[in-house]
């Protein structure tokens, strides 16, 4: 298991609806003038897949909508449904700012993971590995649902910004077959929206923000999460 990212700096993070017309003409202002994410092979967006984990209370659904200012969301995450890179990760909310760790996994890990299994994860000298031991143990965290999007990212060095298109967002409902590229999916969106997000350190640079003027979208505090989760008798 090799660690990423762990105890990253807490981060702004905001995110609204857009429609595909100025979704386009957003995408037309930030291609001259930032640079793509070097997953964007070609210029195209990679394709995301999460397994997110909820406790036995569904607490992580939950304090999400009654709007809870602190609190934790685990997920496994991989690219392009390959298990090439796994990563497990933990998604803080601390008031106005987001902090992320994440460490790589196995196959195996993962495996056992989605099973329910966390034994041997209180041996490791990885704390966010851990955590997921006494979550897993102590609340029950469990396997709830699988987000699908496509990525496309835009970055800026400056406060490390980086602005990003998630695109035909789908729900996998109740599977966990996550290594699975034909497993049926569904749009949970009502409306003919895509998601957009604005990420950086302490403020947002001059140079991004005259970017971003005039572009209407609506400011949400939309979960991908909460959204695939909205067919669940919950």
């Amino acid at each position: 298991m090799q660690q990423k990212r762990n105890g990253l700096p807490a981060r702004h993070e905001l995110k609204y609806f857009i429609n595909p017309a100025e979704l386009e003409a957003l995408r037309a202002r930030l291609r001259p003038m930032l640079q793509m994410d070097s997953h964007c092979a070609g210029g195209r967006p990679y394709v995301i897949r999460s397994l997110y984990f909820d406790d036995i209370a569904d607490s992580a659904f939950y304090d999400k909508q009654a709007g809870v200012m602190h609190r934790d969301k685990y997920r496994i995450r991989i690219y392009h449904y390959s298990d090439r890179e796994i990563f497990l990760e933990r998604k803080r909310k601390l008031g106005d700012l987001i902090q992320k760790s994440s460490v790589q996994i196995t196959r195996r890990l993962c495996d056992q993971l989605v099973e329910g299994d966390p034994t041997g994860l209180q041996r490791s000298d990885n704390p966010l590995l851990q955590d997921m031991f006494v979550q897993m143990r102590t609340r029950l965290l469990r396997p709830r649902v699988i987000v699908d999007y496509a990525r496309e990212a835009y970055l800026h060095p400056a406060e490390d910004t980086r602005i990003t298109f998630d695109l035909h967002l789908r729900s996998g409902l109740h599977s966990v077959d996550l290594f699975n590229p034909d497993l049926p999916t569904v749009c949970p969106h009502d409306r003919n929206v895509e998601i957009l997000e604005v990420k950086f350190n302490n403020y947002l640079p001059d140079y991004i923000a005259r970017l971003l003027h005039g572009v209407e979208a609506e400011r949400s505090a939309v979960s991908k999460y909460i959204l695939c989760r909205r067919y669940e008798p919950l």
